[in-house]
């Protein structure tokens, strides 16, 4: 399909948008940049080695891994610089962390707990290699440990594990990202973040290594850099952007977050139009999710899209711009972008609706 139009791909089809995809890089490297601060985006997002390396590229510090699986994937498609941000508390993840780390002397690991630090060196030493680690403090309860005296106890612990190389903390506040008007979520974000603020600043005054004070996403990207001590905010969905993402508002504009343009689509077609006021087409939860909000039409505001049947989408209007025939094509901008790419094996790479690349998501399905 290279240099075909997008328009004739068999559907449904994952596109990227190139000039769109290289501006929204650009723009996030240019805005941290001006803070002082790096990126270290999440492969979460895109899973795809071809994305990150286009990060890289473009001056990221290096890529962020949700599990080890996708930390793998990535490696063997040739990404290096690469921090896991989930802590590996069983034997077996540890052992393939650890197996990771001795092929790929950049990878940094996450630990939020005594035990898991201890785990991990013990594992480090048998194969006889350093761990780089990061403590990973908590904002919320989901993952890490609670800031304040237990992440330096343990930062500490970690400091004096003798096959254990400690380069600092993150400290990622995922409930922030989402947060509907960009005051109130400037106002929450730097609440919250305040504790894992404090616990920096006490871990630099105790002489332990801070050198990464990695935080932050797409929604608190222009809110946590300006924060004094951060290092790299790990953005993600910037790339890509989502009907999430886009009614959270942002600092110029509080009724679009509109700081990036939407690169990622979906290529649908039409396989009825018989009924008033009603389309099928070939896009259910199996092509875009049942995430919301539902999923929009490019070009027409006036379609309310239900993605819940497996195989099919249903539209209902009352008015379209066009007429619509089967076989025809639509377009659709996804609710939420990481479990969307995740359902593909490929994206198509476009540029002005022209095939490009088609890029293999890396990582799809890595969630071990």
């Amino acid at each position: 399909m290279i240099g075909e139009s997008k328009w004739d791909l068999d559907t449904p089809a994952l596109c990227v948008d190139l000039d769109k995809l290289e501006r929204n890089i650009a723009r996030m490297q240019a805005a941290l940049a001006r803070a002082g601060v790096a990126s270290r985006p999440h492969a979460k997002t895109h899973k795809c080695a071809a994305i990150a390396k286009l990060q890289l590229a473009a001056g990221a510090v290096g890529i962020c891994a949700a599990k080890v699986s996708e930390a793998e994937a990535l490696f063997d498609h040739g990404v290096d610089r690469l921090t896991m941000t989930t802590s590996s508390v069983t034997p077996v993840k540890i052992r393939r962390a650890i197996a990771l780390k001795k092929r790929n002397p950049l990878l940094i690991q996450a630990v939020d707990s005594a035990s898991g630090a201890r785990d991990l060196n013990d594992a480090a030493r048998n194969a006889g290699i350093v761990a780089d680690v990061v403590v990973d403090v908590a904002i919320g309860m989901r993952t890490g440990v609670p800031p304040g005296e237990a992440a330096l106890a343990l930062a500490q612990d970690v400091d004096r594990l003798p096959n254990l190389n400690l380069r600092g903390l993150i400290s990622y506040d995922g409930a922030a990202q989402h947060i509907k008007g960009f005051d109130a979520r400037r106002t929450e974000t730097l609440r919250r973040f305040e504790p894992s603020v404090e616990t920096f600043e006490r871990m630099t005054k105790s002489g332990l290594n801070t050198e990464i004070f990695s935080c932050g996403g797409t929604g608190t990207y222009n809110i946590v850099s300006t924060v004094r001590g951060v290092t790299d905010v790990q953005v993600g969905s910037y790339i890509f952007m989502d009907a999430q993402y886009l009614e959270i508002g942002g600092e110029a504009n509080d009724g679009r977050f509109d700081d990036f343009e939407v690169s990622l689509t979906v290529m649908a077609t039409v396989l009825k139009s018989s009924f008033p006021g009603r389309l099928t087409t070939d896009a259910g939860a199996k092509a875009l999710t049942t995430c919301e909000p539902r999923p929009s039409v490019v070009g027409e505001p006036g379609f309310a899209y239900d993605a819940s049947s497996d195989e099919f989408g249903m539209i209902q209007y009352e008015r379209a711009n066009v007429k619509y025939n089967a076989g025809d094509r639509i377009e659709m901008i996804v609710p939420h972008c990481d479990p969307v790419v995740n359902l593909y094996d490929h994206m198509y790479a476009t540029r002005r609706d022209r095939v490009e690349a088609a890029w293999t998501i890396t990582a799809r399905g890595c969630s071990q």
